[in-house]
């Protein structure tokens, strides 16, 4: 722990050794995130006065393969990238959690009352409470804490904002009562039965293990209840590529039909297999049955099917690819992934509105500037929202412009994959 005057003093001194691990080399954008940190720091000491604190960082995250496989047990590879939460804490010797939000009003959870509450679903009290739930009952010390968050993952970026925030609300409890022995993974499987049992959303464990490991990790939820965990060895910034996720800026209303479907499709071919889902079936099979049961669920789900079998192991594929240094592979299998997703699991637009396709419209714009140097695919769910792509430096300025001029300024974001997970900086 630090004051916050002596923690100031380090970054406003130029003390961004550990900034640089978490947000690049880029002289300027350092210089902000001094100018974030401080003005934190700053905003702490007005709202709960001058006290010892601790400063934490929680990355977004980013899918690059296995587009909606999760769901039917699937293998996914993901992302932290350099869009974080942070937060400056300290306890403050209550049973009370007082979190100050930028752009949000200052909430109080009580920890005395650690049940859900279905008035609180859809509330970020909802999330701190489930946490604290959870890790009580695992037998991890909880209290009171003040905390001010300032975050820069945007709300349906398709970076996960939820999940950062769960895993920083982990990592801060973690190291005020716990010092710091919370596994990353445990922190990640705790942010989920917040979200799931506490929030009143379902979910799978992909993105809070993403942003509470950080780099590239590869998940495989073969077994949903234990899914296989593992970090993948490469380093991304040696690629002269960056990673830019374009906020398409499409209509987000009426959707939740499209996502609901998608999965039920899937699991109506499986049934037809004898199976629960589709992970426990193979391409050949669906194909095999295909004529059999086109009338019955409709081509649609076939296609989809195809998708899932193709793209799970399209995950293999990819992380071989990385850890073998094949980079120029990796990004011709982010283009398969991303012709499956449009061709075959057709969660680039609504069926129902074809007028607007903002998806396609990116994609069509990233092929046309990418092709042959990058990689382009449909982020997250789909239908709206954002596209993915891989762009070398050389390219960087001509694409961002493009996507910019299309879906208006500050649509693209360059991003990059940044090594460290939720975490504790030390000043």
């Amino acid at each position: 722990m630090s004051n916050i005057k002596y923690a100031g003093s380090l970054i406003e001194e130029g003390d961004l050794s550990q900034f640089r691990e978490l947000y690049g080399q880029n002289s300027e954008l350092l210089r902000q995130q001094a100018i974030r940190y401080t003005k934190t720091l700053s905003r702490f000491k007005e709202i709960f006065g001058d006290k010892e604190v601790s400063i934490f960082s929680s990355p977004g995250r980013t899918e690059i393969g296995g587009n909606h496989t999760d769901h039917n047990h699937g293998r996914v590879l993901a992302g932290a990238v350099n869009l974080d939460n942070i937060a400056v804490a300290s306890k403050n010797n209550s049973n009370i959690v007082r979190i100050e939000s930028s752009g949000y009003q200052t909430f109080e959870v009580d920890l005395e009352h650690l049940i859900p509450n279905e008035n609180e679903f859809l509330t970020s009290n909802a999330l701190v409470r489930g946490i604290n739930a959870r890790l009580n009952e695992l037998g991890y010390q909880i209290g009171g804490f003040d905390a001010v968050i300032d975050g820069c993952v945007p709300k349906g970026s398709g970076l996960s904002s939820s999940a950062s925030f769960e895993v920083l609300i982990g990592v801060i409890i973690s190291h005020l009562f716990n010092e710091g022995k919370l596994d990353p993974i445990l922190n990640a499987r705790i942010g989920q039965y917040a979200e799931n049992v506490f929030f009143g959303k379902p979910c799978g464990l992909m993105d809070q293990v993403a942003c509470s490991v950080g780099g590239l990790v590869t998940i495989d939820f073969a077994d949903v209840k234990n899914p296989i965990v593992k970090k993948v060895d490469f380093d991304f910034t040696s690629t002269g590529f960056s990673l830019v996720i374009t906020d398409t800026r499409g209509d987000h209303t009426n959707l939740n039909d499209e996502y609901a479907v998608l999965p039920k499709e899937m699991k109506e071919v499986a049934t037809y297999l004898g199976c629960n889902v589709l992970r426990e079936t193979t391409l050949k099979k669906v194909m095999d049955i295909a004529p059999s049961i086109r009338q019955k669920v409709g081509d649609r789900a076939i296609l989809r099917a195809i998708h899932f079998e193709c793209e799970n192991d399209r995950v293999v594929d990819e992380v071989n690819a990385l850890e073998k240094n094949d980079f120029k592979k990796f990004l011709q299998l982010v283009i398969d992934s991303g012709h499956s997703s449009y061709m075959y699991n057709q969660n680039i637009y609504v069926s129902s509105n074809i007028k607007e396709q903002a998806v396609s419209l990116g994609l069509a714009y990233s092929e046309i500037v990418l092709k042959d140097a990058g990689a382009w695919r449909v982020h997250g769910g789909g239908f709206a929202g954002t596209i993915q792509a891989f762009v070398p430096k050389k390219l960087l300025e001509k694409y961002t412009t493009t996507l910019n001029h299309l879906f208006g300024a500050g649509s693209s974001h360059p991003l990059f994959i940044r090594q460290k997970g939720a975490v504790k900086l030390d000043f």
